[in-house]
C-alpha cells in the first residue's frame, strides 16, 4: 500500500463535505472536506505501486480546469484514470450542493 501527498494552489472553497464512489476492483473513494486555506490537500492511498507520476498528472490536470481548496482523502483500488478525474467531479458537484450528502 502506497501513501501518495500532493498540493495545488486552490481559490475557490467549497460549502460541505462529500463522499462518493466505493473500494472496491477498479474503482476507488473520494472523501472530500472543505477548507479555508488556498490550497487542495490530497492524500492518495493506493494498492497499485509505482504510478506516483501517474498520479500527479491527472490531479494536476484536474485542479487547473476546478479550482477548489478542499482536503481530500482517495482510497484507490486501481482505478484508471478516467475514473479518478470523474469521482473527483462528482465529488466537487457533491460539495457544491446545499444540502450535505455523504454517501455510505
Amino acid at each position: 500500500m502506497d501513501t501518495i501527498y500532493f498540493e495545488f494552489p486552490a481559490n475557490k472553497p467549497l460549502n460541505n463535505r462529500a463522499h462518493v464512489g466505493v473500494v472496491g476492483s477498479g474503482d476507488l473513494e473520494i472523501l472530500l472536506e472543505p477548507t479555508d486555506e488556498p490550497l487542495a490537500k490530497l492524500t492518495v492511498r493506493t494498492g497499485t505501486t509505482g504510478f506516483d507520476r501517474t498520479w500527479q498528472l491527472v490531479l494536476e490536470r484536474f485542479f487547473l480546469e476546478n479550482d477548489v481548496a478542499a482536503n481530500i482523502k482517495i482510497n484507490d483500488f486501481g482505478a484508471t484514470p478516467g475514473v479518478v478525474k470523474l469521482r473527483l467531479a462528482q465529488a466537487v458537484e457533491v460539495s457544491r450542493n446545499d444540502v450535505e450528502h455523504v454517501e455510505s
